[in-house]
Parts: C-alpha cells; sequence; structure tokens
C-alpha cells in the first residue's frame, strides 16, 4: 500500500477516540466516544469517572475505527498517542493501550503532543473541502478548554510561543459563566446558543488587554459577570444580554491579538485550533479584521478527535520521531 496509515489514540480528557487518516491529511475513519453525559451533573469533568469510561471504551472504539477505515493491522505504518498534556488518568490508558499494541504489533510509536494535534486539525480533508498547502510560518490560535496560546508555526514541529492565558483559559471561562448562568454544561455551546438572541451592548463588561504582551487573562472578565449575576435572579430574561457581552468581550481580546500577532510576524495565515474555535463569533471576527487568510477545522475536528491525533502523527512519523517503550505520559507537556 503506497500510502502511508497512522493509527491515532486520544484520551486526554474526557472522549475517547480512535482514528485511522491516510498520509495525514485523509480521514478513512474517525471514531469519538463522549462522555459529556457523565459529567454534565458535575459541571465539568470528574477525572476518576473519566479514566473509568476510557477503559471501558477504547478498545471497543479502536476496532470501530479500523473497521471503519477497512484497515487491518498490518495495512498501518504506525501508531500516535497523545502523550500530554491532559489527565493524567486519562492519559495512562491511552498510552499504555498504544504501546501494547505497537509492541504486538510490532509498529513504531509516535508519541503526539495535544495541542499541536489540534493545530494539525487545519490538515485534515473534510467535507468543507480541502486545506491548503500552508507556506510557512503561519500564526496559530489555540483555543482550548485548558489552554489559550498564540504560536508562531515556522514549520512542521517549530513553534514559537508569543503568548499565552494567565489564568482561566478560554473555554474554562466559557464553562464557568455558563454554569453561573444556569446554562447546560458544556458552557461554550450553551452561551454561543444563548449569545444569539442577546443584545451585548446591554452590559459593559472589562477586557484585560495587558498591552505590550500577547499573554490573555480572563478571570476579572468571569468576576465581573459573577458580580452581575449576583443582583439579579436566575434564570432570568436578561440571561442572553449577559451571555451575549461575555461572549463578546471575549472574542474581542482574541480576535484582536490574534491579528495582531500575525501582521507583527510576517504569518502568510492564521490558523484557528481547539473546542473554542468552533465558535462562530469568533471565526468572524478574526475573519473581518486579518488581512491574511484565516483557517478553522469543521466543528467535528474542533474538539477532541484522533484524527487529528494521527494527523499530526504523520508528519512526526516522517520526521522520523519513534518512541521507546518507556515511554511515559506528560501531563504539563508544553508545545514551545
Amino acid at each position: 500500500m503506497s500510502e502511508v496509515r497512522i493509527l491515532g489514540i486520544e484520551t486526554s480528557c474526557d472522549e475517547t477516540a480512535a482514528a485511522v487518516v491516510a498520509d495525514g491529511r485523509r480521514i478513512l475513519s474517525n471514531v469519538v466516544a463522549s462522555q459529556a453525559d457523565l459529567h454534565a451533573r458535575y459541571g465539568g469533568v470528574f477525572p476518576e469517572v473519566a479514566s473509568r469510561a476510557h477503559i471501558e471504551a477504547a478498545v471497543p472504539v479502536i476496532q470501530e475505527a479500523l473497521d471503519r477505515a477497512r484497515t487491518t493491522w498490518e495495512d498501518l505504518a504506525a501508531i500516535a498517542v497523545t502523550v500530554g498534556p491532559g489527565l493524567v488518568g486519562s492519559l495512562l490508558v491511552g498510552v499504555n493501550l498504544a504501546k501494547g499494541l505497537a509492541l504486538g504489533r510490532g509498529l513504531p510509536l509516535i508519541p503526539v503532543n495535544h495541542l499541536e494535534a489540534h493545530i494539525y486539525a487545519n490538515w485534515l480533508e473534510s467535507d468543507e473541502g480541502s486545506p491548503p498547502d500552508f507556506t510557512f510560518p503561519v500564526l496559530t490560535l489555540i483555543v482550548s478548554g485548558g489552554h489559550t496560546e498564540l504560536l508562531l508555526m515556522r514549520g512542521h514541529g517549530e513553534y514559537r510561543y508569543l503568548g499565552g492565558t494567565l489564568d482561566d483559559a478560554a473555554g474554562e471561562a466559557f464553562d464557568k459563566v455558563g454554569r453561573l448562568l444556569g446554562l447546560p454544561y458544556p458552557g461554550g455551546p450553551s452561551i454561543e446558543k444563548a449569545a444569539a438572541r442577546g443584545n451585548p451592548a446591554r452590559f459593559r463588561l472589562p477586557r484585560a488587554w495587558l498591552e505590550g504582551t500577547y499573554d490573555f487573562s480572563f478571570s476579572g472578565l468571569k468576576t465581573a459577570v459573577a458580580r452581575l449575576i449576583q443582583q439579579r435572579d436566575i434564570p432570568g430574561p436578561w440571561v442572553p444580554d449577559l451571555a451575549a457581552a461575555f461572549q463578546e468581550a471575549v472574542v474581542d481580546v482574541l480576535a484582536t491579538k490574534t491579528v495582531a500577532a500575525a501582521q507583527e510576524y510576517g504569518a502568510t495565515a492564521i490558523l484557528l485550533s481547539g473546542g473554542v474555535s468552533a465558535n462562530q463569533a469568533l471565526r468572524a471576527a478574526v475573519r473581518r479584521r486579518a488581512a491574511v487568510p484565516v483557517y478553522f477545522p469543521p466543528p467535528a475536528l474542533c474538539t477532541d478527535n484522533a484524527a487529528m491525533v494521527a494527523a499530526c502523527g504523520y508528519f512526526r512519523y516522517c520526521a522520523g520521531v519513534r518512541a521507546g517503550w518507556d515511554l511515559d505520559v506528560e501531563p504539563d507537556l508544553r508545545l514551545a
């Protein structure tokens, strides 16, 4: 088989996922077992519950990914697995299973950084079309549940860290404010849905610009929302307006800093990734303000999935990256 097929495994948080991707771009299968209903009662991810759910789901999910891709173990070039960052118990399930499968099947094992995998979701083909062959450098904004980071990508595997959150990540802020507003978990989609019916001008909320840096801070914004809520009854007709004002404040800072960084560092394009990059207001704001093309994955590839892990694994595989059998998880792994 001339194409290079990579099996990707993702268990960094609360999604058990496996996928087969050909040549780093073509998705042959992408299976995700979500735990959202398990954690909804807690208003966030319960680590022990997540680990146990991964143990139960991992093998069936991997087999389903192979079956959907009509791929045998002999067709695979390697196994790519997320090693961090993430919840240590969840990561251990995926990494130990990947090590056992790679050893038993005689396949190379490719360690993948979860944040880098989010970026490579932009390389995947989808029903919305085929991404271009990007010309480096590109500016990447990663906005996932626990991370908000701006990086300059100068080549495959080459990153320069420009800035990131100093406290709550954008996704965390969405979840916490959603909980304060009495909206369903996860907060991001719920706030976006509520905001569509709201008037953002009704409430004036602060922006932490942190002048002279590309860093972010959303804790003050969250506190401002909490103080406004304390003065009101929940639920109330004002909830969509406050959701809209909060979303606008987050999007304003993210879009402004992303576009400024792209201009300063001469980026040829802007790539959005991570769960929050599915937010339509954020996509529209960055595209409206940017002088270079802006790309983002379809919504299904913005949230945690294994296709992005396999895509990233392909480029690491081509670069000769291999892991030994002493591979371990790195819950606090950084990208640059």
